[in-house]
């Protein structure tokens, strides 16, 4: 179904050059036929790779899962694939109808209810009238935006946004359906339903999928392989549990805290929320990567507020070696009053796991703040590593299989300071 044969993307970064006068052109052509070395070492500095040399093939009915850090080049991979920009070099072929599901409400018109945007959102992927009324009860019932069919789009919430877009793709019937990470906005429930839909897509009807995706979890549970991407190339690529495995354990900071910000500096524009520092603490508030299973440890954050915010929430999510997801804990299920504004300054926050929870082995932590239900401020994901160590206690109230399936909240004991 897809084939993909030394692909690569490079972009010019920094301002682009603009030739408004017959002297900018001259002054041009003088400096590329007198000053050739410098003119190449500047336009190599100016330039960037955000894929090189991929390729990869695809049959029916796989669905292939695509890992990285943040800027491994994996919605440009998607973007490429969606046609929506071309390649620098390399050959894309595709067989079937394709859609793509890469930002929330790309393609609907903001000013046409949800009812319009179900059917001109069709016929931009290419489906006749008819198949869109056929499947239009289904789309509206899977959104669960009924009530708000005939409102306009541009009075919806991002999460709202996000249902009807992904209700739309997937039940339009592709053969093709490319998804990047925009569950990520909806609430707990419906990003659960959407992982069951895009697994039905796949595995019982037959289509090919791509899923970019930070929910290691999710990528186990629903895909047949995997292609991690570093730096733009592909450094792995089979088998989904293999590749995760190698991800997880090659690509993690090893260490028990880790410094993500400088919390004096100043944050680029629109930016209202900073993590600076997460670590992992033992019984004694000291930074360990090693646990006695026996007693408490605590995970503590750090993070700065740079403009007035609203119903915001810390939460920490938990997963096994394999990249199975273990358990989540929120800041609102211990202290709700935390859903309250915050102000400008510097926080600390912990949460605590009690002793005997969790069995001995190896887990890593991902961290993120969000406005429940609406959008995510800033993730981390699997940015720290720590070992639960056997001593020989009691059984830990905790058995990884009893996870595999959805989310698990579970509630601790959060704190929280303004610090400055």
């Amino acid at each position: 179904m897809i084939t993909v044969e030394h692909l690569s993307k490079k972009y010019r970064i920094g301002a682009l050059r603009r030739h408004n006068s017959f002297r900018d052109v001259f002054d041009e052509k003088l400096e590329a036929i007198f000053k050739p070395a410098q003119r190449r070492a500047a336009a190599n500095e100016s330039t960037i790779w955000a894929l090189k040399d991929v390729s990869f093939e695809l049959n029916e009915g796989e669905v292939l899962g695509i890992i990285g850090r943040n800027g491994a080049g994996k919605s440009t991979l998607l973007k490429l694939l969606s046609r929506i920009t071309e390649p620098t070099e390399g050959v894309i072929r595709m067989k079937g109808r394709v859609a793509s599901l890469l930002e929330i409400g790309t393609g609907f018109s903001p000013e046409l209810t949800g009812r319009e945007n179900i059917f001109l959102n069709g016929a931009i992927l290419g489906m006749r009238k008819a198949e869109i009324d056929r499947k239009f009860d289904e789309i509206v019932d899977f959104s669960e935006i009924g009530k708000f069919i005939d409102t306009p789009v541009k009075r919806y919430s991002s999460g709202m946004f996000m249902r009807l877009a992904f209700s739309i793709a997937a039940h339009l019937e592709p053969e093709i359906l490319i998804v990047d990470e925009v569950l990520a906005v909806g609430d707990a429930q419906f990003q659960e339903k959407c992982l069951r839909k895009m697994e039905d897509i796949g595995k019982s009807k037959g289509r090919t999928v791509l899923f970019v995706s930070h929910n290691i979890g999710a990528i186990t549970n629903l895909c047949t392989h995997v292609a991690h991407l570093h730096h733009g190339k592909v450094v792995n690529f089979g088998e989904t549990n293999a590749v995760v495995a190698e991800y997880l354990h090659s690509d993690v900071n090893e260490g028990a805290e880790k410094i993500l910000a400088d919390p004096l500096a100043i944050l680029p524009p629109r930016k209202e929320f900073v993590f600076t520092k997460v670590g992992v603490q033992d019984q004694r508030k000291n930074i360990a990567s090693e646990i006695d299973v026996r007693f408490p440890f605590t995970v503590h954050l750090e993070y700065r507020v740079a403009a007035l915010l609203h119903n915001v929430e810390i939460s920490v999510r938990f997963f096994a070696y394999d990249g199975r997801p273990v358990f989540t804990s929120h800041q609102s299920d211990s202290r709700p009053e935390v859903l309250l504004q915050r102000a400008p300054g510097t926080y600390a926050a912990t949460v605590t796991v009690p002793g005997n929870f969790l069995v001995p082995g190896d887990y890593f932590i991902s961290i993120e703040a969000h406005a429940p239900t609406v959008s995510v401020l800033e993730k981390y994901d699997h940015i720290i590593k720590f070992h639960i160590n056997e001593t020989g206690s009691k059984l830990s109230r905790y058995q990884p299989h009893q996870f595999m399936q959805g989310v698990v909240i579970v509630e601790f004991p959060w704190s929280e300071s303004r610090t400055q």
